[in-house]
């Protein structure tokens, strides 16, 4: 399949709740999506989500196991990073490139399988998109279970360009979860989860972040 039109088979099936199985793909979409700074991006994620030594975090939508990979040192010493994802494909390759501190595992964000109260943060980059529409609102609940009170959650989804020549291109070669307001994709999900919205905005390379905590 050609990588322009990776994400917009994975479109195709959100409602359906479909994966995405080339991972290496991804990998060079992604690189090239973020026009080379895509450690750049990253990196600003994980210092929005502010992780601290020690932290149990988990990864949801970890894909390749890009995030954690950053995170990983930062949490040191006794941080742990989970990650989960409904791609196989995806799971198998972030389990190849682990740290020590990360594991991974197949599952899907509405059914998260750990304990309540499980983690310190809970981070989910450019996945919420790629759940089915129905399963959103579910997730978000997971998500908030899994978290210790006054935990950290941190979500960040694609904004679309402000220049109308930027959103031509990324109308044209992008999935369309790329050329909505990720404020519209996001909704009200995250406080009708339980959350309390601590901030949010915009983050260079056309990220979009939320940042709450769970009471």
């Amino acid at each position: 399949m050609a990588l322009g039109r990776l994400l917009h088979h994975h479109e195709e099936h959100a409602e359906a709740g479909g994966t995405i199985d080339r991972p290496r793909a991804y990998e060079i979409f992604t690189s090239i999506g973020f026009i080379g700074g895509r450690r750049a991006a990253y990196t600003r994620l994980a210092t929005a989500a502010r992780p601290r030594a020690g932290d149990q975090v988990l990864d949801v939508g970890c894909g390749t196991g890009y995030l954690s990979r950053i995170m990983a040192p930062v949490i040191m010493p006794g941080g742990r990073v989970t990650g989960i994802d409904p791609s196989p494909a995806m799971v198998d390759h972030a389990t190849r490139r682990a740290p020590a501190n990360c594991s991974y595992i197949v599952g899907e964000g509405q059914d998260l399988p750990f304990p309540d109260g499980s983690f310190d943060l809970v981070v989910s980059s450019l996945a919420v998109h790629h759940m089915p529409v129905k399963a959103r609102p579910q997730a978000l609940r997971q998500m908030f279970r899994v978290l210790r009170p006054g935990g950290r959650l941190l979500i960040a989804e694609f904004r679309p360009p402000v220049n109308p020549l930027g959103r031509r291109i990324v109308g044209a070669l992008s999935a369309p979860a790329m050329r909505h307001s990720p404020r519209d994709l996001l909704g009200t999900l995250i406080p009708d989860a339980g959350f309390e919205v601590e901030s949010e905005g915009d983050l260079p390379y056309l990220l979009y972040y939320v940042r709450a905590t769970r009471p």
